[in-house]
């Protein structure tokens, strides 16, 4: 028997633990009466903000409806023995000021940054013993200019002058995202003194706009064009251009041929982790593990958190503002704030009294575009995946490419369009799109001793599918086949290794995690629902149509993708707001 039969048989012995990371419960604050402020929900994106809070001096407590804290940050067991980042699963995107500020080194933070960063196997024949070509990119230029020269050596040439390209509008971006939009309606309609105080807040414009100079006009397409449309105008051959397209379309139910997807493209490649633009990497011991982090930075200050609390109500005075929450077992917690982490459609359609906000503005929240491609599947495995165009050695040890985002069905865009226009028709995709990670090949403590646990991120698959259906188990379970036939093709006895598998569908993740539609970032990241219009327009600064209720989850600017701005720059309008009382 291998290693890793010897440490599963262990572990499939064992009693099964729904959740590896220890859930927070009432130990880490008792449930007082009010609070300064109170935060709805414990996900990873805007909960931090109750940690700045909490360092202002503001009394904060957080209320998470399930055992976990995390949203969709978590590490849990679903497995025994085996630990996944069960919905998100990779770094990058968090502000390097939230890194810093809240001290997450100190509290337990460690990563493994990937390089290479990225691998994608192709599908050719091998009759004749032609070996099945890949791409392999990571921070080694020189490197990625002799990958990509297999199949191009024009774009082998170009490569470099379009990483500068993007770098460059993601630094011009990077102002934006930490802080508030400008409020245009406070500026048309303030007085002299307010919009004069206000004109510091049109410093990231300015800013953005000194950083892109004269080449404005060709950054202005790459937000607004296809993505196939500017990837077009750099290179020509396929699978590079294929490869790149995954971070247009990723999460969103879009494809690279659609107008606006070039800014989803922007929205993935201006990451940043410890100082390495652009990097990449796994949380040591799963997602979770950051949220941790986050949760002991923000004790640490004094901030209560509370476990399988559900905020049912958000409290209103007849005067129109927030006066607490009210929680599901009927416990009333007053507060002078409150900031939902929730989705919008959660916050202000369900936990808000609809007498107290503007039917133009419930309508507009009503017609957000949630609309997710996502299906995502954990994997339990006894050995690496073993790639055609890469084999594993003879003692099935982890090399590069297994620490990578691999990405199948990516040998041409038209691929991935075509698995978009299955979606449409209410069919989950022939060919799926594919973005497969393997966090154990860097992180050995996620599984027992030779096995590993997979990541698999896939799309599209239609929340509701043709006909009106709903999943069911036998669709799920349909779906995840026709996954593994897919990487089975590309790695042969992927599915002889396969321990367990979790399948969560859009209605899943929606179930699970409340990201309304099953949508990672809680609305489309499209440009329509961006800056001054995310969630709504007039209401891009966090802020509400109640005084003293803000959103400081995904749904507000600048969304989602474990990235923190969103709760930072809230937990600031909020210590504004509450200094002016």
């Amino acid at each position: 028997m291998t290693t890793c039969g010897r440490g599963l048989r262990r572990a499939l012995g064992a009693s099964p633990r729904p959740t590896w990371r220890r859930a927070l419960s009432d130990t880490r604050g008792r449930l007082k009466p009010e609070y300064d402020a109170v935060v709805v929900g414990a996900g990873k994106v805007g909960w931090a903000g109750a940690a700045y809070l909490q360092r202002f001096g503001v009394n904060t407590a957080v209320f998470e409806r399930r055992h976990v804290i995390g949203g969709a940050a978590v590490t849990e067991e679903i497995i025994p023995g085996f630990k996944f980042s069960r919905a998100s699963y990779l770094l990058s995107l968090l502000r390097p000021q939230i890194y810093s500020e809240l001290e997450l080194k100190k509290h337990g933070l460690r990563l493994h940054l990937r390089n290479p960063y990225s691998f994608t196997p192709m599908l050719e024949e091998s009759a004749g013993g032609k070996v099945p070509r890949s791409l392999l990119l990571g921070t080694d230029m020189a490197e990625n200019q002799k990958q990509i020269a297999q199949f191009s050596r024009k774009d082998a040439q170009a490569f470099p002058k379009y990483e500068a390209f993007m770098d460059r509008l993601a630094l011009a971006i990077d102002p934006l995202l930490d802080s508030a939009p400008v409020d245009l309606e406070a500026f048309q309609r303030g007085s002299l003194l307010q919009r004069l105080k206000m004109l510091s807040t049109l410093k990231p414009l300015w800013q953005a706009g000194c950083i892109l100079g004269a080449q404005l006009p060709r950054y202005h397409q790459v937000l607004t064009a296809p993505a196939a449309k500017v990837l077009d105008q750099w290179f020509e051959s396929e699978p590079l251009k294929a490869t790149l397209a995954t971070d247009a379309v990723i999460g969103t139910m879009t494809d690279p041929y659609i107008p606006g997807s070039g800014y989803v493209l922007l929205h993935h490649v201006m990451g940043n982790l410890e100082g390495i633009r652009g990097a990449w990497g796994y949380v040591q011991g799963g997602m979770g593990a950051l949220s941790d982090a986050i949760a002991s930075s923000a004790t640490a200050h004094g901030v209560s958190i509370f476990t399988k609390k559900t905020v049912a109500k958000v409290q209103v005075s007849s005067g129109g503002r927030v006066q607490g929450v009210v929680l599901q077992d009927g416990s009333e917690v007053r507060s002078k704030v409150v900031l939902s982490n929730a989705s919008p459609q959660i916050t202000f359609l369900k936990l808000t009294p609809q007498e107290w906000l503007p039917e133009e503005f419930v309508a507009r929240i009503t017609q957000l575009d949630t609309k997710s491609p996502v299906t995502k599947i954990n994997v339990a495995v006894n050995r690496l995946p073993d790639f055609l165009a890469a084999p594993n050695t003879p003692r099935g040890q982890p090399l590069p490419h297994h620490q990578c985002s691999i990405h199948l069905n990516c040998e041409d865009t038209l691929l991935v369009h075509q698995a978009f226009e299955d979606a449409l028709d209410g069919l989950p995709s022939k060919r799926p799109l594919i973005e497969l990670c393997i966090p154990s090949s860097l992180d050995p403590t996620l599984a027992p001793p030779g096995c590993h646990v997979v990541s698999i991120f896939t799309q599209y698959t239609p929340y509701t599918l043709a006909g009106g259906k709903a999943w069911d188990e036998q669709q799920r379970n349909a779906y995840a086949d026709r996954v593994f036939d897919c990487i089975e093709a590309y790695a042969p006895g992927f599915k002889g290794s396969v321990v367990g598998r979790d399948i969560l569908t859009p209605p899943d993740l929606e179930r699970v995690f409340g990201l309304p539609g099953g949508n990672v970032f809680h609305c489309a990241m499209s440009l329509d629902q961006l800056y001054f219009a995310r969630p709504v327009p007039l209401h891009s600064g966090y802020r509400s149509p109640v005084r003293g209720l803000y959103l400081c989850g995904s749904g507000a600017h600048p969304g989602g993708g474990v990235m923190g701005a969103a709760g930072r720059n809230a937990a600031h309008v909020v210590f504004r707001d509450l200094r002016s009382m």
